[in-house]
Parts: structure tokens; C-alpha cells; sequence
């Protein structure tokens, strides 16, 4: 039987392929921090480990890619590189310890909260991005932020406070590449991201890498694997949908670790405070990723 193709539309089919991909990538990340929950019981491995171990996975990926395709590296503005570079290694190793310390699930919420720190340093270093409104969203969000952080508390914990350092970390990162972009390639960012990260975590935390038995390295490719493979989803998932539609679709990781989390890593549930933050940060990652239209 023949399939008639006068309705396909290959604009829609590519923008399905980004959506997947987009939310692929949310999927693996969070899938990367229930890894690290699942390791606890059996092996004892340290979150900057596990760091490094994603950092030295991407930079094999990414140079294998580049000679593959006879691509070169073309750097031109340094500081750039590495300032994308140490924010977003200390981004990844404040996430893993929220993780290592704390619920799966709120270390997830937290670390989603760059977006509103992106609007926050925004404000402050990017003169022509300023925006009232926006300051006010962020405003509300941080509302949401002190429910997850456990109001009743005075507090919060280490583990919270990894969570939230993760997120103002991860929006320098933002940021970072934002301006990098505009003289990168996207494989010479990756290169330096994954290359000098992992010389960073060599320097500073070589005392916790070691050689690994077969157990300790099954989880630490596994954490690595799913780690870069967001990576690389959430680059080639961009190619296809708007920059509203990848945040959006990004964001998702709040509700995914709010759903999963007591299932798969028998967190505690969300109390009714936490869900609230959870939505108020959602939607505020929502309406400032709108916001740009």
C-alpha cells in the first residue's frame, strides 16, 4: 500500500527531531545525577570524579569528531574560552555534589534556576538587555527558590546550597558562550570546554582520581555517557528549534526530577512547598524564555 506524502512537511519534521533532541537531552542529564545516586550503595566514588571522568569522555568525543572531519580549532578570543570553560566546570562539580549531598530532585530544580540568573547578570554587565519586567519575574521565581529551599528551615542545607550555586555557575557559563559564540565554532568551544576542564579537575582534585576497578568504571562511563550525550543533544536539538522552544523544553528537568525522583531513587517526595517552588520556577524559566520573542 502506498503512503501518500503530499502532507509531509519537512519544516515540521525537523522541528519534531529538535524537540526530542532538546528534551532528549534533559532527559540524559538528569539521567546522569540518578547514575550518581544509584553508584552510592555499591561503589564509593567522589562527585569530582565523576566530573572529570564526563569532561575527559567529552574531550575523547569531541577531538575524535574533529579529526574525523578534518576540523581544526580556531581560537581567537582566549578569555572567552575560558571563562565558558571554568564556569561550566565548577557548574557540573556544584551539581554533583548537590546530588552526592542531597535529593536528586531538588538538586535538579536548583541547578535549573540559571535562567534567572542569566536575567539577573544581564542586568548588571549587559546594558541592552535590561529589562524591569523581567527583574520582577526573577523576583517571583526566587520566591519559588525559598520553598524548595525548605522555608521552615533557617538552614537549608549543604546540599541546597551546591543546588543553587550550581544554577548562578551555570549562568555565567550561559553567558560565557553566548559571547563565544559569536567568534566559536561550536566544536572549538567543546574542545577547550571538555580539554581544559579536565586539566582543572586533574589539578585540583587529583587526590580523588584513580584507576578505577570494573564496577567503580561501569558507573563512571555511565554517568560520563549520559552527561555528554545531553551535551551533544542539546547542541544539535538547537539546530532545529527556536531558542523559546529549547529553554521551554529544557526546563522540563524541574518536572522530571519532581516526578521521577521518588521512584526511581526513592527520594522523598516533594512536600507541598517544594511543588509550588517547582512550578513558580518552571514557569518563570517559561515566561522569560517567551520574553525574547
Amino acid at each position: 500500500m502506498n503512503i501518500p506524502l503530499s502532507g509531509f512537511n519537512p519544516k515540521v519534521s525537523r522541528q519534531a527531531v529538535g524537540w526530542f533532541a532538546v528534551f532528549g537531552s534533559a532527559f540524559f542529564f538528569y539521567l546522569a545525577t540518578l547514575i550518581i545516586r544509584w553508584a552510592a550503595p555499591h561503589v564509593t566514588i567522589e562527585s569530582a570524579y565523576f566530573v572529570f571522568a564526563r569532561l575527559l569522555l567529552g574531550f575523547i568525543v569531541v577531538s575524535t569528531t574533529m579529526i574525523l572531519q578534518k576540523q581544526k580549532i580556531r581560537p581567537q578570543k582566549y578569555h572567552y574560552l575560558i571563562g565558558r570553560t571554568v564556569a561550566n566546570t565548577i557548574a557540573v562539580f556544584c551539581f554533583y555534589k548537590a546530588v552526592e549531598a542531597g535529593s536528586v530532585a531538588e538538586a535538579n530544580i536548583l541547578n535549573m534556576t540559571y535562567p534567572l540568573f542569566v536575567a539577573i547578570f544581564a542586568w548588571f554587565f549587559l546594558r541592552g538587555q535590561r529589562d524591569f519586567l523581567s527583574l520582577l519575574i526573577v523576583a517571583v521565581a526566587f520566591v519559588g527558590v525559598w520553598l524548595v529551599l525548605s522555608p521552615g528551615d533557617i538552614d537549608p542545607g549543604w546540599a541546597n546550597l551546591w543546588g543553587l550555586s550550581s544554577g548562578v555557575t551555570a549562568a555565567a557559563a550561559i553567558i560565557y558562550l553566548n559571547i563565544s559564540r559569536r567568534y566559536h565554532d561550536s566544536q572549538t568551544i567543546l574542545f577547550f570546554m571538555f580539554g581544559l576542564g579536565t586539566i582543572l579537575m586533574l589539578i585540583f582534585f587529583h587526590d580523588a582520581i584513580y584507576m578505577p576497578n570494573l564496577e567503580e568504571l561501569f558507573f563512571l562511563l555511565s554517568c560520563s555517557a549520559a552527561g555528554v550525550l545531553g551535551q551533544y543533544l542539546i547542541t544539535y536539538g538547537f539546530l532545529y528549534v527556536t531558542a523559546v522552544e529549547g529553554s521551554i523544553i529544557s526546563s522540563s528537568r524541574i518536572l522530571l526530577a519532581a516526578l521521577l525522583g521518588p521512584v526511581l531513587v526513592a527520594d522523598p517526595a516533594l512536600a507541598i512547598s517544594g511543588w509550588c517552588g517547582a512550578l513558580l520556577i518552571f514557569s518563570a524559566n517559561v515566561i522569560l524564555a517567551l520574553r525574547k520573542v
